[in-house]
């Protein structure tokens, strides 16, 4: 969803918020989403890191920030980092790091770090298979969520184990023709 062209933070922010009004709230890809978004309780942040040590340093911060913070103010964090591990494999490899990141905080049990690609690719499935598509963000992105939040959630929603089976339901009757539909302005 971009080129070459200097990004600016607001351009990068606004990309991602389209893509989960668009595809994470439009097409109910996460029940849980709508809710901190209307409640304006997501922190989106741009990292400008260009190597994986300056998104560690940012992601430490971040992880420190959100478990201080009161939940009603801001309850998930973005990080969205479009200059650093736009490769998936080697995204996929730091989220070893990230998670590492977590238990050297002491926030295991506290926090828990998602994942979403531009490229994402689950393991075994073809690249073009439209269930990748439901962790296909427009820049590579850390998604900090607070695991009581998760587990109140999930407590919450009925047959909670069947999201990820619906998603992918969901996005292959969707098709790739429908999903480029979704960003036609």
């Amino acid at each position: 969803m971009h080129g070459d062209e200097p990004l600016t933070d607001e351009a990068v922010i606004e990309a991602t918020r389209d893509w989960l009004e668009k595809a994470v709230i439009g097409l109910n890809l996460c029940p849980f989403a709508k809710a901190v978004h209307v409640r304006r309780q997501i922190r989106y942040v741009v990292s400008q890191a260009t190597d994986e040590e300056g998104l560690l340093d940012d992601l430490l911060h971040e992880l420190q920030l959100l478990a201080s913070a009161d939940p009603g103010d801001v309850e998930t964090t973005l990080v969205i980092h479009p200059y650093v591990l736009r490769d998936f494999l080697d995204y996929n490899d730091f989220l070893d790091i990230a998670d590492a990141a977590v238990e050297e905080l002491q926030l295991e049990g506290v926090l828990q770090v998602a994942s979403f690609h531009p490229d994402y690719q689950f393991a075994d499935s073809d690249p073009a298979d439209m269930a990748n598509f439901s962790n296909r963000a427009p820049y590579p992105t850390l998604h900090l969520l607070r695991e009581d939040s998760v587990d109140k959630a999930v407590a919450a929603f009925p047959e909670a184990d069947r999201i990820f089976q619906a998603n992918i339901d969901t996005l292959r009757r969707l098709g790739m023709d429908g999903w480029k539909a979704l960003w036609r302005k």
